[in-house]
């Protein structure tokens, strides 16, 4: 055997190894490239769930390219592939980072495709500023489609970064339907009122039915609630838009405008409860009108008429007769406790203490739960639980704050509550609050509260009832919400 002869045959070897590993790589390359095509011409042919397969195809093949070869000139490009793919199913999150490997590309349509795919899926992904960078890159494109594609993009991501006047420049120049909303929209962040209106009048004439206007008004709504109450009123002017649709529209409006405008809000529930009368919206502005005449009433006096229009609105309620239910529940446990609270019933003082958290919390009826808390402190001045009516009071009425500070320096100095607030240690108070905790257990939920038993006359308050076994609760004086402060455990 020639030894020598056997040696200068091994570079042979690893030639031919080579060329097997580049056809190898060039074969998953074509066949990945194939699929792409056969992807793109299903979905021209209107077969959404071929094309799905392929795509998914698409993923399976790049990404295994890009295993097997990943310092190849040609990993990117199969990278590039796999995030089309996953953009084209709706995987933006998992697209981004193989698609920003466009810029290892050459110039070409493939790179220009693999940008906008990449700018669309960082809008999806909640990230406008940084998809305006690839769509920037491509408002020169000599692609006719690229350029205007881009141009819309570009001007959509200025409007969704706050950038309103910039957009609306960008977005005059473009034409089809997207792009006149996403002008409408700009010009309303704008505060452009005029030109908003104008647009928006164009719009409603054009009678154009596949115009997705609920998601316009939401979408103009974010940027300017006073425009989209203006296109609400001219879409309620189109023949023929059923009474449940305009009372929605009325219904979500209102819920804008309370930020804004709270007279024109309750204007506008009025208004939703009428035209939407026995439609879920129609029903859900009743409730919101009743929910602002509870928080408005004075007294648990005044809490009668919102009882008895909850009771009407609840034998006809068909979407909201639970929230009704509830809140009626709550209604009458505060008016049944006034009742039966005062000092010839027994336990009225936790009664009454209860019934005020339920009017503060619940009815959110500030004026109603500061009289339930004031009336333990006048009828029940000796309750262990006087001291923390009193700083619930406080919270809802600032008038108090010098009043209360005296009081809870002077009459209730000895109490746990008080010494909770000075930071000393309080014994007494895990076992009222306990006690608490187990009395309000013992009251009906949802349901009119059973009026207490009276005592008979001379016969002292009732024991505060043996502390239970559930853990202690925080001292519930009102918190920040309410205008007030919490001191816990």
């Amino acid at each position: 055997m020639n030894r020598g002869a056997g040696l200068r045959r091994v570079p042979g070897l690893a030639i031919v190894a080579a060329l097997l590993v580049g056809c190898v790589y060039y074969n998953g390359m074509y066949n990945t490239n194939r699929l792409v095509r056969s992807a793109r011409k299903a979905e021209r042919e209107g077969k959404p769930f071929e094309a799905s397969n392929l795509w998914g195809q698409v993923i399976t093949r790049a990404e295994s390219v890009e295993v097997r070869h990943p310092h190849s000139k040609y990993a990117p490009q199969a990278a590039v592939l796999r995030g089309l793919a996953m953009s084209r199913l709706g995987q933006c999150a998992a697209a981004v980072s193989p698609l920003s490997q466009a810029t290892l590309l050459p110039a070409g349509d493939l790179a220009e495709e693999a940008t906008l795919a990449l700018g669309r899926c960082q809008m999806e992904t909640g990230d406008p500023a940084s998809a305006d960078l690839a769509f920037s890159g491509l408002i020169d494109s000599e692609d006719k489609y690229v350029r205007a594609e881009a141009r819309y993009q570009h001007g959509r991501a200025l409007r969704m970064t706050g950038h309103y006047d910039q957009a609306v420049v960008i977005l005059r120049d473009e034409q089809g339907p997207r792009a006149a909303d996403e002008l409408l929209i700009a010009l309303a962040g704008a505060g452009r009122d005029p030109e908003t209106d104008s647009l928006a009048r164009v719009l409603l004439s054009s009678g154009d039915t596949t115009r997705k206007w609920d998601s316009l008004v939401v979408a103009v709504g974010r940027a300017n609630p006073g425009a989209a109450g203006r296109l609400v009123d001219g879409l309620g002017s189109v023949p023929s838009t059923p009474s449940s649709i305009r009372g929605r529209r009325l219904y979500e409006d209102a819920i804008r405008l309370e930020s804004v405008d709270t007279a024109r809000a309750m204007a506008r529930f009025e208004e939703a409860a009428r035209i939407g009368k026995g439609t879920e919206g129609g029903e859900r502005a009743s409730l919101r009108l009743v929910r602002r005449d509870i928080a408005h009433a004075g007294s648990v006096g005044e809490l009668g008429p919102p009882a008895d229009t909850l009771r009407r609105l609840g034998s006809q309620a068909v979407a909201t007769g639970g929230e009704i239910g509830q809140l009626l529940g709550a209604v009458t446990r505060v008016r049944v406790a006034a009742d039966s609270g005062g000092p010839e019933f027994s336990q009225g003082d936790l009664r009454l203490f209860l019934a005020g958290e339920v009017a503060r919390d619940s009815l959110r009826a500030p004026m109603v739960a500061g009289e339930l808390f004031r009336r333990i402190l006048e009828q029940w001045p000796e309750s262990p639980y006087a001291p923390k009516a009193l700083l619930a009071a406080e919270g809802l009425d600032s008038t108090l704050s010098d009043s209360a500070q005296v009081l809870l320096a002077d009459r209730y100095r000895d109490n746990p509550y008080v010494a909770m607030l000075r930071g000393e240690p309080a014994d007494g108070y895990r076992v009222l609050e306990d006690s608490l905790l187990a009395f309000a257990a013992t009251l009906p939920v949802g349901r009119p509260a059973t009026p207490g038993v009276r005592r008979r006359q001379g016969q002292p308050p009732a024991a505060t009832p043996p502390g239970a076994v559930r853990r202690p609760r925080e001292l519930d004086v009102p918190d920040e919400q309410s205008g007030g402060r919490r001191v816990e455990q």
